[in-house]
């Protein structure tokens, strides 16, 4: 790599969560770590405005899986952290959101510390909360919510995962007797299934919102009910990434000039 080791001592690693893509939401401590960074290991839904605090001369390297690409398996992502530390340099990994919210973080932590490799991890906003503040809404208010669930809609894959799918009608039921706001990550592709699926225990009229690219100039949302959800999302032609966000804390949007009907008063 292109700053070899002095000594043989190993480099440092750090995720750094980028936040959901305004580059003024960073924290300082996250802009210090990219800027001390000689390699940057970096997610597709960082963008270039962020890429601009790294150093002169620091090494990046996009490893991103959008859409489902397979082309940078995990594991091949892990070695490169692994073998870059191990050359004495030092590394960030970069990543959307925050590192420890959906966001694999937990796995590459777990893995580099079996290598004997320590991993410090900076805090990003993640997606669901910048969603539903851009709106000008609260994820909880004591009037409408008493908790929220982040929970994503894409489940990792494989025999163990699909043993253990998300119970979404047991999630229903939940949020509607204990008040929870639930806030779905990567829930665009099962948006029929998921929404079947939570009609079992909430009211067709339940609101909600879905907000794709969260906090960038090209954030785009809708305002429906949960009734309405596939319709009004295929009509509004709106993709990944998007989060959507369910329960009465979205009344508030009536207030603000959207549409009251749409949400059953």
């Amino acid at each position: 790599m292109s700053h070899p080791s002095h000594h043989g001592s190993l480099g440092s690693c750090t995720l750094v969560g980028a936040g959901p893509g305004d580059p003024e939401l960073l924290t300082i401590k996250a802009v210090k770590a990219i800027q001390a960074a000689t390699v940057l290991l970096v997610d597709d839904l960082v963008s270039e405005e962020i890429l601009a605090y790294a150093r002169p001369g620091a090494r990046i390297v996009h490893v991103g899986k959008r859409g489902g690409c397979r082309s940078t398996p995990q594991a091949f992502i892990e070695r490169l952290m692994i073998t870059a530390v191990r050359e004495g340099e030092t590394v960030v990994r970069l990543k959307g959101g925050d590192p420890f919210i959906f966001g694999r973080g937990g796995e590459e932590v777990e893995h580099l510390r079996e290598e004997g490799i320590e991993v410090r991890v900076i805090n990003g906003i993640t997606a669901g909360l910048a969603a539903v503040t851009a709106l000008g809404v609260p994820l909880t208010h004591r009037d409408h919510a008493q908790g929220v669930v982040f929970v994503t809609g894409h489940a990792k894959t494989g025999h163990a995962a699909d043993q253990h799918p998300t119970d979404w009608r047991q999630l229903a039921a939940t949020a509607r007797d204990a008040r929870l706001t639930l806030v779905i990550y990567m829930g665009v592709t099962g948006v029929a299934h998921i929404q079947d699926e939570l009609l079992h225990g909430l009211a067709g009229d339940t609101p909600v919102a879905v907000i794709q690219h969260a906090s960038l100039p090209q954030q785009r949302h809708i305002a429906t009910t949960l009734a309405r959800l596939p319709f009004d999302l295929a009509a509004a032609g709106l993709g990944s990434p998007s989060v959507i966000v369910v329960g009465d804390v979205l009344r508030g949007l009536a207030a603000a000039g959207l549409p009251a009907t749409r949400f059953g008063t």
